[in-house]
């Protein structure tokens, strides 16, 4: 291909009013479009608009995307904006005056809840003193019951140490009668027998 070469001078630079100069031809001739009134150009048409109908969904989605648009617009309206400034207005309105309403009255109700607290504390511990001291005079009591419980054991033992004392020597005295009364009576007995 040896017919390749710059662009005709018989052009010229391209005039503003025509916009760029066309491109010059290729020098391969069998790349070019088959010419206007050639039997194949009817068939590629053809093909192109099976495809543009089968193939290209782009014009379809778009006029959906449109046709739901403006249904969305039209029936919803600005519902959604109404729903945003009525939510804008009920913050606004909770901020500015519940929200104090409701601190005052938590204020007012904590302090006095507090006051009662500390009422019930010192209340309560009033109570626990007591009950300690209570406690402390029952187990005082207990204590002095216990001692003298112990006293008295010690001197009921005492008592049974002496008397167990007095009855082992009367024991032993009675012992020592009985034998001399039966030495008597063997000696008495021992004359009988010598008869």
């Amino acid at each position: 291909m040896s017919g390749a070469g710059p662009a005709s001078p018989a052009r010229g630079p391209a005039s503003p009013a025509r916009g760029p100069a066309p491109a010059p031809p290729p020098a391969d001739r069998r790349r070019d479009s088959p010419a206007a009134g050639s039997p194949i150009q009817p068939i590629i048409k053809d093909v192109g608009e099976v495809y543009s109908r089968l193939l290209d969904h782009r014009p379809v989605i778009q006029g959906e995307i449109r046709y739901f648009v403006k249904e969305f617009e039209e029936k919803r309206g600005l519902r959604e904006l109404r729903v945003l400034e009525n939510l804008k207005n009920t913050i606004f309105e909770t901020n500015e005056r519940v929200l104090p309403k409701c601190e005052q009255a938590m204020q007012d109700n904590l302090s006095e809840t507090f006051k009662r607290l500390q009422a019930a504390n010192t209340m309560i511990h009033r109570l626990q003193e007591r009950e300690y001291e209570a406690r402390k005079l029952q187990a005082d009591k207990v204590m002095a019951r216990e001692e003298k419980c112990i006293a008295h054991w010690e001197e009921f033992m005492k008592e049974q140490q002496k008397k167990r004392a007095e009855v082992d020597e009367e024991h032993r005295k009675a012992m020592e009668r009985l034998k001399e009364q039966y030495s008597d009576m063997e000696k008495e007995l021992a004359k009988y027998v010598s008869f």
